[in-house]
């Protein structure tokens, strides 16, 4: 839809049902696909891709240089996956030469006022609640959600099917299908009824917690643990998916275990 309150560049490609609204700012070098809609006072900076029947909200802004001092100008993407929700204020910067993008899944909802960094990957089906900001080469697994307030350090890695507390400070690895909370973040049990609402059984739901038992509360350090549960605990999708997330190059470390104190 051509609005003529709006500033789109001549040479961004814009499919034909794309609504924008007066007053935001479309750059060259910017691809938005069909359905989309683009609210008042959102400005979308060179290198964006947005996917489809996307919601833009006013306020925000997108594909941003980085705000990262070694940044030298090089050619880099914000790339945002199809029905995905940026509520007000979002601010999305694009990637650098570490990575040359940041990028954001399918179907996800960043709230109001939150801040991705460069170099970010942040999966399919994901919540980032309100005034949450994330620092720059952060990963985030399918379906995680982070609750609102919260700070993620750079470089930490967030596995698919977390639930993490708001007001969080997030410092270090939180692995797959768990829930954190506390200060300093810690372990706090399994992600139980999230994962339900996504179909696992409740067979998958006790393997999980019994791989999580061993990892957090019976005293052994990770090494110890994760030579435990390769020997002890049968093969499944879900420990083969904790066990190559500990196993991965990780700048941070794993998250504390539950403890009293």
């Amino acid at each position: 839809m051509n609005q003529p309150l709006a500033y789109v560049n001549p040479e961004a490609k814009v499919a034909d049902n794309v609504v924008i609204e007066p007053f935001a700012a479309i750059d060259k070098d910017v691809i938005i696909d069909e359905g989309t809609w683009i609210g008042s006072n959102v400005t979308i900076m060179r290198g964006a891709r947005i996917g489809k029947n996307c919601k833009i909200f006013p306020g925000s802004v997108i594909s941003a240089i980085p705000q990262d001092l070694k940044f030298k100008g090089e050619y880099t993407t914000v790339h945002i996956g199809d029905n995905t929700t940026i509520r007000e204020f979002v601010t999305i910067n694009r990637g650098t030469i570490a990575s040359n993008k940041t990028v954001i899944g399918k179907n996800c909802l960043l709230m109001a006022y939150v801040h991705i960094a460069h170099d970010c990957v942040i999966g399919d089906n994901c919540i980032i609640a309100n005034t949450t900001s994330l620092a720059g080469h952060i990963t985030v697994g399918d379906w995680a959600i982070i609750g609102g307030l919260s700070g993620v350090h750079q470089f930490v890695n967030i596995g698919a099917h977390v639930m993490i507390s708001g007001g969080s400070l997030i410092r270090k690895d939180v692995p797959p299908f768990t829930k954190a909370a506390r200060e300093p973040l810690a372990y706090v049990g399994v992600n139980s009824i999230g994962l339900r609402r996504r179909g696992f059984t409740s067979e998958q739901i006790t393997n999980i917690q019994d791989i999580y038992r061993i990892l957090f509360l019976r005293g052994r350090n990770v090494t110890q643990a994760v030579a435990y549960i390769e020997a002890n605990i049968p093969a499944t999708k879900e420990r083969d998916i904790i066990l190559s997330f500990i196993n991965q190059k990780s700048d941070r470390g794993l998250m504390k275990g539950y403890s009293k104190f």
